[in-house]
Order: structure tokens, then C-alpha cells, then sequence
């Protein structure tokens, strides 16, 4: 039992440490997905008004989650209290569970984000890690008195505390200058153009469509077209039904959402990103923007439009020019604003703002908010 129990440690403490900081280089991934699980209750109707603030407050929830889940890792680890450990990580284990059970079974979010961007499991992997994953929890809690502590107490706590600051000071400082890695399509050197085509090996879902046809008191489901003679009347009031009749190998353009349009509705997403030489985009998704990051965005727009290209993309157009300048000034200094949908944006610009340095379609480099300051 001993060696059970110190080899499910060692699995146990490593793995939730490592998943914590996959996550915790990124926790707006984290708390964008969360987000998801919550609209989707929502709309079910399952605790509306609690799903509704939990979204609100998403990001700090995400950082939460992630930290504890540091913490919890290292705490195994290290031994410190190891009853409490064992069984946070138990019933944490068991929500992470009933997640993806939801993913794997309900068919209604794609991945839970276990792992972050990063590495991308699917539903059935992530799944079957959860369940194994409570196994071994399982044989910790029976073996708790084989889960000996290292090193003196007072060590293990400035470990604890250090790990806490850490952690929460990475989350922190990522939103303010990107993921330290970047596990996303639109990476730097990435082609957004090139990303945007569907891959040459893709299939789509194939359907078969009947309707509703009547022949006087009699009524029976047809193909189009396919009804035995010209006597049988089309139902105008029925629905037609749809069935699946050979599953497409659901591979899709890692950027499928991604489209500029002009502020008069024109979709400029090729004419710009076909442009040769450099240029800028600057990804603002909505007014919910820090006073410090609102004041950046301004000094960079000042001191750098007329000396290159800049674009401002922006899901909310109206409200983010009025934070930016007024109406004359935006004339006057030629600043062009394209919208781009809010849930692209969140892919794209992990920072608000999120400064894009463009090569035609590709991404040369990419700057937090919090950079902006330091571009010439």
C-alpha cells in the first residue's frame, strides 16, 4: 500500500501542478471557457441568476481555480496538511469529472481546457484522465498515514506562500503582456490567410432531408422529389426532418471566425491582409478596458499613427471611438476602425489592447498593453 500510495502522490502532485501552469500562462483561455460552460447553463435554465454572475466574474474565478490547483499539487508533494490536500483534491477531481462527463456526453461545448491551448485533448481523453485521475486520489485518502511530510514546517509553508505569490503574479502579468507562450493560430509567423482555408483532407456532415406530404387523410414522409406520384400534396405547415446520414471527419480552418469589415459593412479581411509591406492592428474588443491600458492605447495612437499604418479592430466601434477621440479627431487623424466579432477577438488578443505588427497576412510580432510604451 505504501508504495501505491507515494507512486499515486508523485502522479497526482505533478500532474495538477503541471495542468495549473499550462493554464496559468493563459488564464484568459481558462476563464473564456468557463464563460461557455456558464452560457450554456444559463440558457438551460440551471441556476440562471448564479451562472449569470459567475460569468461576470469569470477571470477571477479562472485565476482562483488555477492557483489552486498550484497549490494543491505542491501541497501533495511537500506533505503539508496532507487530510485537507487529499480531500480538496478529491472533490476538485469530482467537479473536474462531472465537466467533462458534460463535454463528453451533453455534445454542446467541444473541449473543456483541461490542459490548456496548449495541448488539446479530446473529450474521451480527458474524460478517462479524470476518472483515473480519482483512482489514484482514492488510494491517497485510504493511505493518507503513508503520505509523509519533507522538510521542516516552517519550510513548507514559505513554499506554499512563495508558489501562491508566484503563480498569481504570472496570471497577473500575462494579461498585461501575452502568454509566454503562445499556443495559439495566430501566433507570430503565422499566415492568418493561409490558416483561414479549410484543410484539403476535410469532410463535411452529410444529410438527408424528408417532408411531410399528404394524400388526403393519409400523410407520409418523403425525399423531395421522390413522393410516388404527383397526388401527394407538400405540407406547407410541417417542418422538414433532418437526418445524419455519414459524419464528416470534423476538420475545420484553425481560424474560421476571423473577418474585418468596414464600419459601412464591406468585408475587407483579404484586401487587408493581401497588403504589401507593414502595418499595424490594434485589437480593442469592447469599452470593458483599464483606465491604465485606455490611457496606452491613446499615447501609442498619438505618437504612432502618422507614421505607419494602423487599424483599430474592435467589436463595439461606436463605443471604442468615443473612448479613443472624438468624431472630428478621428477624421482628422485618418484612423481607420474595422469590427471584428467579440469571440474572434478573444482567440486573437489575449491583452486589452492586443498591438498586432503585420507583414501582409502574416504576424511578425505581437505586444501587450502594457509594451505599448516601448515600440518607437
Amino acid at each position: 500500500m505504501k508504495v501505491a500510495v507515494n507512486i499515486s502522490r508523485i502522479l497526482v502532485g505533478s500532474l495538477f501542478i503541471f495542468s495549473g501552469l499550462v493554464k496559468a500562462i493563459d488564464p484568459l483561455g481558462l476563464a473564456y471557457k468557463m464563460q461557455e460552460f456558464f452560457e450554456v447553463w444559463a440558457d438551460a435554465g440551471y441556476f440562471k441568476n448564479l451562472m449569470l454572475w459567475l460569468h461576470k466574474y469569470a477571470v477571477g474565478f479562472s485565476i482562483f481555480m488555477i492557483t489552486l490547483e498550484v497549490v494543491l499539487g505542491l501541497a501533495l508533494l511537500l506533505g503539508w496538511y496532507k487530510k485537507l490536500t487529499t480531500w480538496l483534491l478529491f472533490l476538485l477531481t469530482l467537479f473536474f469529472t462531472f465537466l467533462t462527463s458534460y463535454v463528453l456526453f451533453s455534445g454542446k461545448i467541444r473541449a473543456c481546457g483541461c490542459f490548456g491551448d496548449c495541448i488539446p485533448l479530446t473529450p474521451v481523453q480527458t474524460f478517462t484522465k479524470d476518472i483515473v485521475l480519482t483512482v489514484l486520489i482514492v488510494i491517497l485518502l485510504i493511505g493518507q498515514k503513508h503520505i509523509q511530510p519533507v522538510l521542516k514546517i516552517g519550510l513548507r509553508h514559505v513554499i506554499i506562500l512563495v508558489a501562491t505569490i508566484l503563480v498569481v503574479w504570472l496570471q497577473f502579468y500575462v494579461q498585461r503582456h501575452l502568454p509566454v507562450k503562445d499556443c495559439l493560430p495566430y501566433k507570430a509567423g503565422n499566415n492568418i490567410l493561409e490558416l483561414r482555408k479549410m484543410p484539403k483532407d476535410a469532410t463535411y456532415d452529410k444529410f438527408a432531408y424528408t417532408f411531410n406530404y399528404k394524400k388526403g387523410n393519409e400523410v407520409k414522409d418523403f425525399e423531395y422529389g421522390k413522393q410516388p406520384d404527383s397526388t401527394w400534396v407538400y405540407d406547407e405547415t410541417a417542418q422538414p426532418i433532418k437526418k445524419l446520414i455519414e459524419k464528416g471527419n470534423g476538420k475545420t480552418a484553425l481560424i474560421n471566425d476571423f473577418t474585418l469589415t468596414t464600419l459601412s459593412g464591406n468585408d475587407t479581411t483579404e484586401a487587408l491582409l493581401n497588403t504589401n509591406g507593414e502595418y499595424y492592428l490594434l485589437f480593442i474588443k469592447d469599452k470593458e478596458i483599464k483606465a491604465a491600458a485606455l490611457n496606452a492605447s491613446k499615447d501609442f495612437i498619438s505618437r504612432f499613427n502618422n507614421k505607419h499604418k494602423l487599424f483599430i479592430v474592435t467589436a463595439q466601434p461606436t463605443e471604442i471611438a468615443a473612448l479613443l477621440f472624438n468624431k472630428n479627431n478621428q477624421q482628422e487623424q485618418g484612423l481607420v476602425i474595422l469590427i471584428c466579432d467579440g469571440v474572434a477577438i478573444k482567440t486573437a488578443a489575449r491583452s486589452t489592447p492586443t498591438l498586432y505588427k503585420m507583414n501582409g497576412p502574416v504576424v511578425q510580432k505581437k505586444y501587450g498593453w502594457a509594451d505599448l510604451k516601448k515600440i518607437k
